[in-house]
C-alpha cells in the first residue's frame, strides 16, 4: 500500500470513528463545508463543528492549508498569467488549475 494510499485509509477510517462521535463532523463533511466556511458562510452550528473538527484532526488542518495555498495560486495565475511559477510549486498542482481554466 503506498503511503498516499495509506494515508487516505487512515482519514477514511478517523471519518468513520468522528461520525460516531456526537456533534462531530466527518472528514468527508470537513471537505464538503470548506468553501462556505472561509467564504464565512457556513452557519453557526456547523461553523463550530467544523472548528472542532479541525482542532483535532492534523489531516484536515493539512487539507485546509492545501486548499488555501490552492486558491492563492490560483489568483495569482489568473491574475497574472504571464508571471514565472515559483520553483516549489507542485507539477500536479500547475496542471489542475491550468486545467480548471481550460473548462
Amino acid at each position: 500500500m503506498s503511503h498516499k494510499h495509506g494515508a487516505g485509509v487512515m482519514r477514511w477510517l478517523k471519518g468513520m470513528m468522528l461520525k460516531h462521535m456526537r456533534g462531530m463532523i466527518t472528514c468527508r463533511e470537513f471537505e464538503d463545508f470548506i468553501a462556505d466556511y472561509l467564504a464565512g458562510e457556513l452557519p453557526a452550528a456547523k461553523t463550530r463543528r467544523f472548528e472542532w473538527h479541525m482542532k483535532i484532526c492534523r489531516e484536515c488542518r493539512e487539507y485546509l492549508d492545501a486548499y488555501k495555498t490552492s486558491i492563492e495560486f490560483s489568483k495569482a495565475a489568473l491574475g497574472a498569467p504571464s508571471a514565472p511559477v515559483p520553483d516549489d510549486v507542485p507539477e500536479d498542482l500547475i496542471r489542475a488549475i491550468l486545467d480548471s481554466r481550460n473548462r
